[in-house]
């Protein structure tokens, strides 16, 4: 609570008392008693106002520090009026039932939305799981029967399954823990699928791949770390330069197995390094080079990335390199030999 604010009120309270003790002080000098007494008089007077006015500041101060940091301590300030201590004072009760009120109504507004939300994303869920359903009829169908147009029509499709797949990662990335398995995966296996998926794309680039391949395994979620790889892919086709390379290749610090991806592409900017995760952020490669870039799928990476307690970064000098780390867990390895 601010001090001089506070006093700043209370202004007509001291204006009052300062008009009292001099009309008394007039009245008693008026009627003959003398000097000393009147000054005993006032002075007892303003020991009692001050007193008074000052027990009434520090405790109210009290009041109003405490309840700021309990507002503090809260996520969802909105529930304040649900933890704090009632009232005594009749102003404040009245300040108290209007909390209770605009809390009240917040709770139900912000349940709405989470209906709202939620409703939304299972509809999202379940459009893609349906529209997954013809586009791979169609990938079927192409590679079947093999006209002049097929190849095109197979990477244009492979293109729409990686935007479905991104729109039902995003909505999942809240709550990963309801769809995720954990298990001893061997890396390369995974490297190996997400390259399957992206095979018309990596072709019609030309696109070389170099592995570097080993047995090393990790413990994570094979369905999520194979999207995380789609979008590394996705994005080294996409920003490619001349005779394109895609080299995949592990490496070992300390307690972390790290797989890397680097690509010889236009690479990235050192000005736009640091926010390449953010959310919608395309930078100036994206901005330049492709008209289709959303700045959503290295978002996705990262956000993944830390529900699955996978470090990620990146460097960009003479390559293009994405790191993905994962921890070795000492304790299962011990009990597996």
């Amino acid at each position: 609570m601010n001090g001089k604010s506070y006093w700043k009120q209370k202004i007509p309270v001291l204006f009052l008392n300062g008009s009292g003790m001099a009309a008394l002080a007039l009245f008693l000098r008026l009627n003959g008693i003398n000097a000393d007494s009147i000054i005993l008089i006032e002075a007892v007077w303003g020991t009692a106002a001050a007193v008074s006015l000052l027990t009434a500041y520090f405790t109210r101060k009290a009041q109003m520090d405490k309840l700021l940091a309990l507002a503090e301590q809260l996520e969802e300030r909105y529930l304040l009026p649900e933890v704090m201590e009632r009232p005594v004072r009749a102003d404040d009760q009245v300040y108290y039932q209007i909390l209770k009120l605009a809390g009240r109504s917040m709770l139900e507004q912000v349940n709405a939305l989470k209906r709202e939300q939620s409703e939304y994303k299972e509809f999202i869920e379940q459009w893609v799981h349906e529209i997954k359903t013809p586009v791979t009829a169609m990938k079927l169908i192409c590679e079947n029967h093999r006209p002049d147009f097929s190849k095109d029509l197979l990477i244009e499709l492979e293109k729409t399954n990686c935007y479905t797949e991104q729109a039902l990662y995003y909505a999942r990335s809240e709550h990963p823990e309801k769809d995720y398995l954990v298990r001893e995966i061997r890396l390369f296996d995974v490297v190996h699928q997400a390259i399957a998926e992206n095979k018309y794309l990596l072709r019609q680039h030309n696109v070389l791949i170099d592995l570097a391949e080993t047995d090393d395994t990790v413990y994570s979620d094979e369905k999520w770390l194979c999207f995380i790889l789609n979008q590394m892919i996705v994005n080294a086709v996409k920003y490619r330069a001349e005779s394109p390379t895609i080299r995949f290749y592990v490496e070992h610090a300390g307690n972390e197995i790290s797989l890397c991806i680097a690509d010889n592409g236009i690479g990235i900017r050192d000005s736009d390094l640091p926010r390449i995760f953010e959310k919608g952020f395309t930078g100036v490669n994206g901005r330049d080079t492709s008209q289709t870039a959303t700045g959503m799928g290295l978002y996705l990476c990262k956000r993944l990335c830390d529900k699955l307690d996978i470090g990620i970064a990146a460097v960009s000098t003479d390559e293009t390199v994405f790191r993905l780390s994962f921890h070795i867990n000492d304790f299962i390895h011990q009990v597996q030999s």
